[in-house]
């Protein structure tokens, strides 16, 4: 990059599962209210952004373009474009890496970027057979062929198509993303027990890091409708009483039989919103702020779909070429933690010369992964992957964090159902 992207401030909602304490907000308000709040607490005037671009991944049918609706109910002003991106669970960080690249490009100063998800209202589909008779409903002319239409009804044609199911299984490879990380725990021999322990790991960090305030650093109170009395202010993912005890009771959940994947190991479905501000680093000089820090250099990376959880070591390894950097340059990490069985195959990835030469055409491992270094608050296991979100969470995380280390060099990794990775490298000084 020509020149280093400034990220102002971030700010985030907190996360509720699916059918939780958010399921009655939908993603675009979630997304209005914190880019709302965001630019309160930062008090830059509407009329200096050029523009809003916001990762998401489901949708919404009521919401097109998402992102020109947040924008809107915001209170930016109708002169606002705005447009959504989607690249499955890397769309927060693709809406930050596209934000720059306008902005390198000259054709934007000031934007908002940002991801919001509410899997909560991902909906209930009704099937093709349904489908089909509604069709032909619609195109019957008298009531007797209504009435004929509907006498090829039956009670199957209600069987849902679950939307939620759909998207997240891969087309290509026929596998949903659990499966995904079935095929990771058999390629790198990755037990339950290592699975369990570094899903207790993450709870133990979330709830400690929660209990230091250091979350509320990053998330804006949210009231919950129709009253909005009732105010949430944690992350509703985070067990305090988890043990390894109850992980090991769990059966596994993609694969009855030889699985160890269950849904104490894997990150749960949650809903969520989170928004930076970013512009160049001379612009924030010339306008006066002092930025949370700054995005340097980024990579995205592909594979096959089966194995997309190894996604962060394809794309971290092409972001330290790009960069002439290596793993000891880098002081702390955010890894989305889709599954423990993905973040172990990474770490293990990560530290194995012959992975990379048989993968990455490099005769040299990529370098290791301390885990003193690694998701150090907890990661999406305990806290929550809303999917458009987390990669504009990881950022915020992870550069608030190097900020109360004095830390100068992090990484925001992620892997992205279909076969991607994402790397981002981010700096404060």
């Amino acid at each position: 990059m020509k020149e280093r992207i400034a990220i102002i401030d971030g700010l985030r909602t907190p996360m509720g599962k699916a059918g939780g304490v958010l399921r009655d907000i939908s993603a675009d308000d979630l997304g209005a209210r914190v880019v709302k709040e965001l630019m309160v607490r930062i008090q830059i005037h509407p009329d200096k952004v050029d523009e809003v671009i916001i990762g998401n991944v489901a949708q919404p049918a009521n919401a097109a373009n998402i992102a020109r609706v947040i924008a809107l109910k915001a209170g930016l002003p109708i002169r606002m474009i705005a447009y959504t991106v989607h690249r499955n669970c890397a769309s927060g960080m693709e809406a930050i890496t596209t934000a720059a690249n306008k902005i390198l490009t000259g054709e934007a100063n000031i934007i908002l970027a940002g991801g919001t998800e509410s899997m909560s209202h991902i909906p209930l589909l009704f099937n093709k057979k349904m489908t089909n008779l509604f069709q032909r409903l619609f195109k019957a002319k008298s009531v007797w062929q209504k009435l004929a239409i509907w006498g090829g009804f039956r009670p199957s044609f209600l069987m849902p198509v679950i939307g939620i199911s759909e998207g997240l299984t891969d087309p290509v490879c026929g596998l949903n993303m659990g499966q995904t990380a079935e095929v990771l725990a058999r390629e790198f021999h990755i037990s339950r027990d290592e699975q369990d322990k570094f899903a207790l790991l993450s709870h133990q960090r979330a709830v400690t890091a929660a209990k230091k305030g250091i979350f509320a650093e990053e998330m804006m109170p949210l009231p919950l409708p129709p009253r909005y009395e009732t105010i949430v202010k944690q992350d509703e993912g985070p067990r305090d009483n988890q043990s390894l005890g109850q992980l090991g009771k769990l059966k596994p959940y993609f694969d009855r039989y030889q699985g160890t994947v269950t849904v104490g190991n894997a990150c749960p479905i949650n809903d969520g919103a989170a928004a930076v501000l970013v512009m160049t680093e001379s612009k924030a000089k010339a306008e006066g702020y002092q930025p949370l820090g700054y995005l340097r250099d980024y990579a995205y990376a592909s594979l096959e779909p089966q194995r997309m959880g190894l996604g962060p070591v394809y794309a971290t390894s092409k972001l330290l070429q790009k960069s002439k950097l290596s793993m000891k340059d880098i002081e702390l990490i955010e890894m989305n933690e889709a599954f423990a069985a993905q973040v172990i195959a990474n770490e293990r990835a990560f530290a194995s010369a012959e992975f990379s030469k048989k993968y990455l055409e490099s005769d040299k491992a990529i370098g290791e992964i301390d885990r003193n270094k690694l998701n150090v608050n907890g990661g999406a296991i305990a806290l929550g992957h809303p999917v458009g979100m987390t990669g504009t969470r990881l950022v915020i995380t992870l550069l608030k964090e190097m900020k109360r280390r004095k830390f100068q060099r992090g990484l925001a990794t992620l892997c992205i159902g279909g076969g991607q990775g994402a790397a981002l490298l981010l700096e404060t000084v």
